[in-house]
């Protein structure tokens, strides 16, 4: 099993990042996929999610509006597009797989696999 994040890097405030999260090894549409962040000092906290069986979504307060999530089933991919980015969005973000019951709490406790990180910092 595997979760490849990628597509992080340093962008000024206001801009735009576009974050991929591959996967392999397990059944796509078995899961949801959330996006999750980890600030230096501060917990991981659940971002964003997909289910990529029905595409409902959801986001975390902080992003609605300038976060949008999306899957591709045909190369098993989840993007996660990031626009208006402040500095406060500046963190190491994570792709997780849960399953879906979970998919509106997002709790990291409950990710059964996790991909690397990525770091997005945002410069003001």
């Amino acid at each position: 099993v595997q979760l490849q994040a990628s597509g992080g890097g340093l962008v000024q405030a206001g801009g735009s990042l576009r974050l991929s999260c591959a996967a392999s090894g397990f059944i796509f549409y078995d899961y949801a996929i959330g996006w999750f962040r980890q600030a230096p000092g501060k917990e991981r906290e659940g971002v964003t999610s997909i289910d990529p069986s029905d595409g409902n979504t959801y986001y975390r307060g902080s992003v609605k509006g300038r976060f949008t999530i999306s899957s591709d089933g045909a190369k098993n991919t989840v993007y996660l597009q990031m626009n208006s980015l402040k500095p406060e969005d500046t963190a190491v973000y994570y792709c997780g797989a849960l399953r879906r019951r979970w998919r509106l709490t997002l709790p990291t406790d409950r990710v059964d696999y996790w991909g690397k990180g990525t770091q997005v910092t945002v410069s003001s």
